[in-house]
């Protein structure tokens, strides 16, 4: 399901291999419980930053990102920068492999132990601690948890827990008040747990975490710069590998690209195709691995004439998609048949595809008396520019006018954060993003719940709550979720996928491939993951002396 360029060699990679080790393991791991059944005391293995005899080890893993801004705070966290980030400073009760999306072992001790039809224990594993050396306690768990249920981004995904207490100084009782069945691990996994003690403006500057990496600065100024050192009381399944992490911010493809081919970093995120030769010529790989990244195009459904499903419907219908595929990404992307692609499990084809059609989108908009429609295209100031620049483009074509008005990420969203007063009309039109929920998670509930659960999205943003196909979707949604039969959860999810596609006010343009480019014989153990974001836990980063 990956492309590589610049010859990997053909040896089985850590996501194939964990894989397949998963299948072999099901039956001992109840589902996923392997990385963490056996959890090495602090201090085994190399300490962090030392040089083996052979001088293999480099200090510090060096890496750049393409997403600035954000907030480091734990609660709600949507930051891509900063989700990433926090893979490597926190741990939740499970973690979700991120090259299996299989649920593992965090600071639980074992897989939730079921009192009742809604009723759960979880165990602490024995003395686990944060970075600054405290304990880490049930009531830092509950804490996080509450924080985490009352967010506006997380909360609508939480939803179905009633409470989370404390049974001793170990166990924790969770109250449902629905069934999750096998959702159930995945679902806790979001939440990453920090010292209940910390007051908001700390979470917000300093944050700190049991992970096998402890923030050293945080500064964001002139796009962004994250340093990381090991956690000293991490006993968990991956410490720190060197001395020092240090993440970069460019916005630029040439200069992000430039920070790679000059080794100055050892990896980049979102390697630009139009210059992978130059990026292969240095020596590095990219490697290209289908995932849920998409921009997607959101609508305001108060707002005359995008309150018009038709309206919306014939924006999607004027967009030669397959062209704008091989315009933007290279070819490295899939035309949207449904919510999810097709590769995730829980795809159904939607029953409204929006293929290339210009006479439909055009008599779309004379049914809905918008055949001389003007708007203006609000859109991230990364790559989505240039992408909203071929959208204008084939609107043209169908009498549709669009102005192009790019924001930076942190301002893009600024405005459409609460939800407006009854009868009052956001000041938009429509906005496309690049969106990818998939570092949460790839089941279907929450992708669904992501974008159109009761949350900021819905209310705030979209503003499609305010109709009747929001309900059915919620009811759906929630009916798919306690099903116990498979077939009739996959038949609920269809219904749901072909709702959102009908109704489309917010919807994915393509699925694009997540591309990575790194030094292959100078990172040991790494592998990029489908989703947004890179994640080193595990990597050890090579002396170039002694690879090159």
């Amino acid at each position: 399901m990956r492309a590589l360029v610049n010859g990997r060699s053909s040896a089985v990679s850590r996501r194939q291999f964990l894989a397949a080790a998963g299948v072999a393991a099901a039956a001992l791991a109840l589902g996923g419980c392997s990385r963490g059944s056996e959890r090495p005391a602090a201090g085994d293995g190399p300490a962090p930053g030392t040089t083996p005899p052979d001088g293999g080890v480099a200090d510090a893993i060096t890496a750049v990102l393409p997403y600035e801004g954000g907030s480091c705070n734990p609660v709600g966290a949507s930051s891509a920068l900063f989700i990433a980030a926090g893979w490597h400073v926190y741990e939740g009760l499970y973690e979700l492999n991120l090259h299996t999306y299989r649920p593992e072992l965090g600071l639980a001790a074992d897989i939730p132990m079921q009192i009742s039809e809604l009723e759960y224990e979880v165990t602490l594993r024995e003395n686990p601690r944060f970075s600054d050396g405290s304990v880490l306690t049930v009531n830092d768990v509950c804490g996080a948890f509450h924080q985490n249920m009352e967010s506006d981004t997380y909360g609508a995904l939480l939803s179905f827990i009633r409470s989370v207490t404390a049974k001793d100084d170990r166990t924790l009782l969770f109250t449902l008040r629905s069934p999750m069945g096998s959702l159930l691990r995945e679902r806790l996994a979001l939440v990453r747990i920090f010292p209940a003690h910390l007051a908001p403006e700390e979470l917000e500057t300093a944050p700190i975490g049991s992970g096998p990496w402890r923030y050293e600065t945080i500064d964001l100024v002139e796009g962004g710069r994250i340093a990381f050192t090991p956690n000293p009381y991490y006993a968990g399944t991956f410490p720190a590998t060197c001395g020092r992490m240090e993440w970069s911010v460019i916005l630029d493809d040439e200069k992000r690209t430039a920070a790679l081919t000059d080794k100055r970093a050892l990896c980049i995120e979102a390697a630009p195709e139009v210059l992978a030769d130059q990026i292969t010529a240095a020596g590095a790989t990219i490697e290209y691995v289908p995932g849920f990244s998409a921009p997607f195009l959101m609508f305001n459904c108060r707002k005359e004439p995008f309150n018009d499903v038709r309206v919306r419907q014939a924006l999607l219908y004027a967009l030669d998609v397959d062209s704008l595929i091989a315009r933007i990404t290279d070819g490295h992307a899939r035309a949207c048949t449904c919510l999810l692609p097709d590769y995730f499990r829980g795809y159904h084809r939607a029953s409204t595809v929006y293929s290339y059609d210009r006479e439909k989108a055009r008599a779309l908009l004379t049914e809905a008396a918008a055949e001389e429609l003007t708007l203006t295209l609000r859109c991230n100031d990364n790559w989505a520019s240039e992408l909203a620049a071929a959208l204008t483009e084939d609107w043209a074509e169908v009498g549709i006018t669009a102005t192009v008005v790019p924001y930076d990420t942190a301002e893009l969203f600024a405005d459409l954060s609460t939800p407006p007063e009854a009868g009052d009309v956001l000041d938009f039109d429509v906005v496309l993003s690049p969106g990818d929920p998939s570092c949460f998670g790839n089941d279907p509930d929450l992708l669904i719940n992501w974008w159109y659960g009761d949350n900021v999205w819905t209310r705030a943003r979209s503003c499609w709550a305010d109709s009747p196909q929001f309900a059915t979707l919620s009811q759906l949604v929630q009916d798919a979720r306690v099903s116990t039969d498979e077939a009739e959860q996959q038949n609920l999810w269809n219904q749901c996928f072909d709702l959102i596609a009908a109704e489309v006010p917010l919807y994915p343009l393509f699925h694009r491939e997540t591309a990575t480019a790194y030094y292959d014989s100078l990172l040991d153990n790494y592998d990029p993951i489908s989703a947004t974001g890179l994640l080193f836990l595990g990597t050890t980063p090579m002396k170039e002396a002694t690879t090159l």
